[in-house]
């Protein structure tokens, strides 16, 4: 394996920590900012070894092999000790994080009936804010609590017992975000990683040299094995911070990328976005971006606008368009699925919509009206297969047909944690024409031209009125673009059935200074904004009117919300499955007409 320098075979990510640890003890490799900035706390592979020693050792006292157990932490370094203190006793860890009133108890009640666990492991700082939760919850109050800070300083690494762990041995639970449906424990095994891994090292040319930035959570597969587990496997320092410092100031990121001349960075196409909307010159002096080599871009649609945009605000600052790396994958890959070679140019294809609507690739102009640019997301891992089929008869797709991704390799999972059904539709998909598989089927759209994998949309968000296809993501763009008040990557559109006929919704989120201004009747707080408060049914008009001119649809009900009313994935994507659920159920504030 090219990530592994002098050591011995590595089987497991035991292996590869305890060698590190041994070879280099005093080398940090991570690095976490406390407020996003400058206060500082680090990480050596030796410490980083007792510290998972010692919880491990407590494990192995409380637990069995291949037992399940949470982790519930904020972002931070006891996240990271905790992780390997699984792995070191043998046991699988389930990454997640701590309940938040009422949005996110749900999903932890569900990852608890699935995975049938009754032990806990977090920090005493979080278990304290959690006790009014736990007063009110029963299943958080039968947990086992085992505070692991305490535990890192004791003696209780003489105690751990090396695990009896193979290859084929489960090292976590990866629970989707469920963004198309309640979340599902992917079986992540350690084959299954150490694969991805390399694949990640091959692709991004990873070295001892390399230097990453990492705002992304560590619960999710993309900041878990790509932000904290790539660089232990390359042997290279990452500096983190948590998503919330990110997302308050999203320069932050950047800054953090030119102080510590960070080669790889990256995130999902909303944080590009950001820096471009929330651009401050005069909060940059002195910014250079010129050692960032790999910006990856993946986990939502790629915007071709948001790629050229970001490039031009910051290529005056030494960012390079060609660091790009648009890459796709899923937890049920491990995480990456295909990517482009480093440094290569961004591959893009211009297409025309009204085609796109009916699963049919034709060429088309940029000038022309209703065109959608794409961009490729790479191609497929040198050892594994990418096939479009047709989601429906399951017969492979012809060139220039928009078909379902199947993929097959050695990073596919094992499956779903105690689902063996849903397991066998997903992951034992087989070809009708040719016969191939078996194949993991990821529920998303795309085509291959050329070798190149272009994505476009997921199969249960397709909107379908009167036979045709509308991707939500292109009727969301349209709503953004209407006008300021709207909040960026925060719009909804689905269907509902209204009288066995499929209506069209849409749910914007509007700017906090423009919720507050309705709030108080218009008037000025001091603070105001020269920008025109445009009323209610006036801009709900516009919405519908753009909607009808690009994309020939009549919007049924269109509601403005206010900030922060949306669900969303930890990777930030809209849960449109449950934007349609709170719809339906009446729950969303709107603003009054």
């Amino acid at each position: 394996m090219s990530g592994l320098k002098n050591t011995i075979k590595a089987a497991t990510l035991v292996d590869i920590l305890r060698n590190r640890a041994m070879e280099q003890p005093n080398q940090t490799v991570y690095n976490f900012l406390v407020d996003g900035e400058t206060e500082e706390v680090s990480l050596t592979y030796g410490q980083l070894e007792r510290k998972a020693k010692a919880i491990a050792a407590y494990l192995q006292s409380v637990s069995s092999p291949q037992d399940r157990v949470l982790l519930l932490y904020p972002s931070g370094l006891d996240y990271i000790t905790a992780f390997f203190g699984c792995l070191y006793a043998g046991v699988i860890a389930i990454p997640a994080y701590p309940p938040r009133p009422n949005r996110s108890l749900n999903r932890i009640q569900n990852i608890l009936h699935n995975a049938q666990t009754d032990l806990a492991l977090t920090n005493s700082e979080t278990l304290q804010s959690l006790e009014r939760q736990l007063e009110r919850t029963p299943e958080l109050q039968s947990l086992r609590w085992i505070t692991t800070d305490i535990l890192e300083h004791s003696n209780l690494e003489k105690d751990w017992r090396e695990p009896s762990i193979s290859q084929d041995s489960i090292a976590f639970l990866q629970y989707t975000s469920g963004s198309t449906a309640e979340p599902k424990g992917v079986k992540i095994a350690y084959q299954n990683l150490l694969h991805n891994l390399e694949a990640i090292h091959r692709c991004f040319r990873h070295s001892s040299q390399s230097k990453g930035v990492i705002w992304l959570p560590p619960y999710h597969d993309m900041g878990l094995i790509g932000g904290i587990l790539q660089p232990l496997y390359g042997s290279f320092p990452v500096t983190l911070m948590s998503p919330l410092m990110f997302l308050q100031n999203p320069l932050r990121w950047l800054k953090t990328i030119s102080g510590y001349r960070a080669t790889t960075s990256g995130g999902p196409n909303f944080a590009y976005d950001l820096c471009i909307r929330k651009f401050k010159p005069e909060q940059l002096t002195g910014l250079d971006l010129s050692s960032w080599q790999v910006a990856f871009n993946g986990a939502e649609p790629i915007n071709h606008e948001t790629l050229k945009k970001f490039a031009q605000t910051y290529a005056p600052y030494g960012f390079d368009y060609s660091a790009f790396y648009p890459c796709y994958g899923m937890a049920e890959a491990t995480l990456i699925i295909s990517g482009g070679s480093k440094n290569a140019a961004v591959v893009t294809k211009t297409v025309q919509g009204k085609a796109l609507e009916q699963n049919k690739i034709a060429l088309a102009d940029v000038s022309e009206p209703h065109s959608r640019t794409l961009v490729s997301c790479g191609r497929s891992l040198i050892d594994q297969k990418i096939a479009i089929a047709n989601p429906e008869t399951l017969v492979s797709c012809k060139p220039g047909e928009v078909g379902e991704i199947w993929v097959s390799g050695s990073s596919i999972a094992q499956g779903y944690w105690k689902q063996p059904e849903i397991t066998a539709a997903t992951f034992n998909a087989y070809l009708k024409d040719t016969r191939e598989g078996p194949f993991l089927r990821t529920g998303d759209l795309g085509f291959l031209d050329q070798g190149e994998l272009f994505f476009t949309g997921r199969l249960k968000d397709m909107i379908v009125i009167k036979g045709r296809n509308h991707y939500p993501q292109d009727i969301e763009k349209t709503v953004e673009e209407t006008n300021s008040w709207i909040r960026p990557s925060c719009v909804a559109s689905f269907s509902v059935s209204i009288q066995g006929e499929e209506k069209m919704i849409v749910l914007a989120e509007v700017e906090r200074r423009y919720w507050s201004s309705k709030r108080s009747g218009g008037k000025s707080n001091g603070n105001s904004t020269p920008e025109k408060i445009i009323k209610v049914k006036d801009l709900t008009q516009l919405i519908r009117r753009e909607i009808s001119r690009n994309h020939d649809l009549q919007v049924h009900t269109t509601l403005l919300l206010k900030p922060g009313s949306l669900p969303k994935t930890s990777s930030g994507k809209i849960q449109r499955h449950a934007c349609r659920t709170e719809f339906l159920a009446n729950t969303l504030e709107g603003l009054p007409v």
